[in-house]
């Protein structure tokens, strides 16, 4: 991106009209987790739409169809629709075990789920989501998709492990920070537009293509989250604002100010990150800092680099209102947080 170009003065994207275009294909997707959903176990079900119910857009499993109908597919779009599912049950999965693990106390907007059933009840519910996920993937008869779903869960937990292991880190290297964001989110992003050309029988470039604008949003989308940390509010994020700097995580936002303010305010960074030792007025001075120094805007910068990208690789793909939205989706996923 133009090192000209603020943030803000970037196209604002639309992801509107995507869900215009993909409202028959969401409305299949969604028969297909309700009806999975569903246990004999009363708990099961009903901690499981807490989560998914407040699941807003269905961003992954809405790149899922897309990527399928931007690669060519009219008619049997079916098991397209139900990889989809399967990408909406490995998130939701996943994002049942983060919230255990960080101790988060919003998801969606809603109270976390563990705060209202417990850790064990809601650790164990993620697990049953993956195992709906991939029966999903199997009814599919693609082990090509199977084989990409199922890599792309390990790599999420790969990405959820190392972050923990350089949790506090504030000589984390920007590579290794967008080694973990690529395999915590934008694997997943990629997996699920990768799956949905591979589930219509779309051409290897076309496969290849979708995968790499799924890794770059991905990666875009992440950079823009860990912005918003510092700059959005609760309602925008759907959890509550500050929750990377309580849980000492070194995002791009904080290690560019631990830079820039660096012999002024080491103490203050080594006291609150590294040490955990934060008071309640800690939040609003870091978030001072950040915004002072240009951290936010650089994340964003670096995140538009992202998007392009994301864009770029749609190039190989036929000109359709399908491909125009997910290059509009690009450019919402940096400008939601500017």
């Amino acid at each position: 991106m133009d090192a000209a170009v603020s943030p803000a003065a970037r196209d604002k994207g639309d992801v509107e009209a995507l869900v215009r275009l993909a409202q028959a294909d969401m409305t299949a997707v969604d028969a297909h987790i309700i009806a999975r959903m569903q246990s004999p176990v009363p708990v099961i079900p009903k901690l499981a739409e807490h989560l998914i119910a407040a699941g807003g857009k269905r961003l992954r499993p809405l790149i899922t169809v897309a990527a399928a109908r931007a690669a060519g597919a009219a008619a049997d779009i079916e098991p397209a629709r139900k990889l989809a599912a399967a990408v909406e049950f490995i998130h939701t999965a996943t994002l049942l075990h983060d919230d255990v693990v960080d101790g988060s106390e919003l998801r969606r907007g809603k109270v976390a789920a563990h705060l209202i059933w417990g850790a064990p009840t809601s650790v164990l519910v993620g697990d049953f989501l993956f195992a709906r996920a991939f029966e999903l993937m199997v009814e599919t008869e693609s082990m090509r998709a199977l084989g990409i779903l199922a890599r792309a869960a390990g790599v999420i937990a790969e990405g959820e492990v190392l972050q923990l292991t350089r949790a506090h880190d504030l000589n984390l290297e920007r590579d290794t920070y967008l080694e973990i964001i690529t395999a915590k989110t934008a694997e997943l992003f990629a997996a699920a537009a990768e799956s949905g050309a591979v589930g219509v029988g779309a051409d290897e470039a076309a496969v290849q293509a979708l995968r790499a604008y799924g890794l770059n949003l991905g990666i875009a989308f992440q950079l823009a989250d860990d912005a918003l940390d510092y700059g959005g509010a609760a309602a925008a994020l759907g959890k509550n604002a500050g929750d990377d700097f309580n849980e000492g995580k070194a995002t791009l936002p904080l290690l560019l100010a631990v830079q820039k303010t660096r012999g002024t305010e080491d103490a203050f960074w080594e006291r609150t990150i590294t040490k955990g030792q934060r008071t309640e007025a800690d939040f609003d001075r870091a978030r001072e800092l950040i915004v002072a120094s240009g951290a936010i805007a650089a994340t964003l910068d670096v995140a538009g680099d992202y998007a392009d990208a994301a864009k770029s690789a749609l190039d190989v793909l036929p000109d359709s209102d399908w491909k125009t939205a997910l290059a509009q989706l690009a450019d919402f996923a940096v400008s939601r947080a500017a």
